[in-house]
């Protein structure tokens, strides 16, 4: 049987600022994020099906990344909810695509949400290997299936 990993590539535009942090990311500030998304499985060998010799097709893939994470954290601004309240209220007004995280929005854990959202979408025969979530050109984080 062989294994091929498959990636698509994703571009992003999302604000964030991290609530009790005394560095420079404690003020609200934007990154053009690049995510790469790398599935590994076997090639379909059913020749009646359509996808006959892919392990995903490149445009599925595309729309669950698309539908779980871009539509959602694209030109968003995320905030941790434990945030104080008095101060998202003028935020409220001046934003209209807020979202509120159950966690600090830094890199690492931005990734660690969009594997969960990513894995519960993918086809049986397609497995999570690999994400790569770039905030800079020079910054990144990375989840490997096989480090979990």
């Amino acid at each position: 049987m062989n294994v091929i990993r498959i990636t698509k590539e994703f571009d992003f535009e999302m604000a964030h600022a991290l609530f009790g942090y005394t560095g420079a990311c404690k003020d609200i500030h934007g990154h053009s994020y690049k995510l790469s998304v790398t599935v590994i499985g076997s090639p379909i060998t059913d020749k009646a099906r359509p996808e006959l010799g892919m392990v995903i097709d490149f445009t599925v893939l595309k729309g669950i990344v698309n539908t779980s994470i871009i539509e959602h954290f694209d030109h968003s601004l995320v905030l941790n909810k434990e945030f104080p309240q008095s101060k998202l209220e003028g935020i409220n007004k001046i934003s209209g695509r807020l979202l509120l995280a159950d966690y600090q929005p830094t890199c690492e854990n931005l990734l660690l949400d969009f594997v969960e959202r990513i894995r519960k979408n993918l086809p049986e025969n397609a497995i999570l290997h690999h994400l790569k979530l770039r905030e800079t050109a020079s910054s990144y984080a990375e989840w490997f299936a096989t480090d979990n």
